[in-house]
């Protein structure tokens, strides 16, 4: 009970700010003025930080935890009960995968966004194959280690990727210089990513709850 309270909890302090930073602060960075930006953001921008990278931290971290307790420990992660070695295959390939996200992402053929939004649909109904098939998970188990994988890419981009870039870029700007168009584009696009990520993890949050879809179908 602790872990699934500290894990809504955390999830809603993150997800909330991961939608303020995306749909509030970046039109808003648009209109502000050097002058401004310079007074403002090195106030509120490492307050935000703090909230939105240790959301994301103990998010993943409770997330874990449960996925250990309940589907580890309590046998719910296979039909079988049992980790065959394409159980533990795939268990892997739900922590790994981020970094097969992240070298995709570099490429210059996926920066376009509706390119990478369709090799990303075509990946992740893979690697739902490969859960259901390979692995031997059942319904909510596939359910709740997409959501881990997305979780993980997440957590990611937050600690590596943007809170790295958005320390680089508050220094500038407290010392009124330009910051790198890079490492701009770097965490807005990565912030991009997990805004579109958090729908489909959130569903699998939700959805974990129920049993296969069509299983109420008559025969």
């Amino acid at each position: 009970a602790l872990f699934r309270w500290g894990h809504i909890i955390a999830g809603i302090t993150w997800i909330g700010l991961l939608y303020f930073f995306n749909w509030v602060n970046a039109p808003l960075q648009l209109v502000l003025s050097g002058d401004t930006k310079k007074a403002v953001n090195p106030e509120l921008l490492p307050r935000a930080l703090f909230w939105f990278r240790w959301g994301a931290a103990w998010t993943w971290l409770t997330g874990v935890l449960l996925l250990m307790l309940v589907f580890y420990h309590g046998g719910l992660a296979t039909e079988s009960g049992d980790f065959s070695p394409g159980a533990l295959a795939m268990i892997a390939v739900t922590f790994l995968a981020v970094f097969v996200y992240d070298k995709l992402v570099g490429l210059a053929a996926l920066k376009d966004m509706k390119t990478l939004f369709v090799v990303g649909l075509i990946l992740v109904a893979l690697l739902t194959f490969l859960f259901s098939y390979v692995g031997g998970f059942g319904y909510r188990s596939m359910n709740i280690h997409l959501g881990a994988a997305f979780g993980t890419a997440m957590a990611f981009n937050v600690w590596f990727r943007i809170w790295p870039a958005q320390q680089k870029i508050i220094t500038c700007v407290k010392e009124g210089t330009p910051p790198d168009g890079d490492l701009v584009a770097l965490a807005g696009t990565r912030s991009k990513h997990n805004t579109y990520m958090s729908i489909p993890l959130i569903w699998t949050m939700m959805n974990f709850h129920s049993e296969v879809p069509w299983a109420s179908f008559p025969t």
